[in-house]
């Protein structure tokens, strides 16, 4: 029995087996160029998302958490699916909680932290931000820098912040 590659090259190797096999070879090099092309897109967008910084307070308030389904936020005004509920905590509970979780502290006044948190394979930063609204109650932002939808994520990391507290 004759493998596949000597069939190819043989001289009377079937013009159905050959183009079955350039036929094939033809998809996974498109495969390929599609994967890689993903790929180098999430790296792009990671790499995009490492040069913002958090919005900050506005007007002694979080910032709006965006159009876009890849924020999650406690101030009052907040569209209920994108709502949680803020933490009752000090701010510096809250600090402590948010290092001990993985993120890093980029900025602390007395009322207000910044901080991020990074992906793991593709780098992309996410902003967290808190407000101390009183000795016991903090309000949270958590928003993706980069993408459309976070599948989540952010919700899922107030959670794991309001558990370490």
């Amino acid at each position: 029995m004759m493998t596949i590659s000597a069939k190819l090259f043989s001289v009377n190797a079937s013009p159905n087996l050959l183009n079955l096999v350039i036929g094939r070879m033809v998809l996974l090099k498109f495969i390929l160029f599609i994967g890689l092309f993903i790929a180098g897109a999430f790296i792009l967008m990671g790499i995009f998302s490492q040069k913002g910084k958090a919005k900050g307070l506005i007007n002694g308030r979080l910032a709006d958490v965006p159009s876009t389904p890849n924020a999650v936020s406690s101030e009052g005004d907040t569209q209920p699916e994108r709502r949680v509920a803020p933490l009752e905590a000090s701010l510096l509970q809250v600090a402590a909680a948010i290092e001990a979780t993985g993120g890093v502290i980029t900025s602390r006044t007395d009322d207000y932290i910044s901080a991020t948190y990074m992906s793991r394979i593709f780098k992309f930063i996410d902003d967290v931000e808190v407000r101390e609204e009183n000795e016991n109650l903090c309000h949270i932002r958590s928003a993706s820098r980069v993408g459309y939808s976070d599948r989540g994520v952010n919700r899922r990391r107030v959670a794991v912040i309001r558990s370490a507290l």
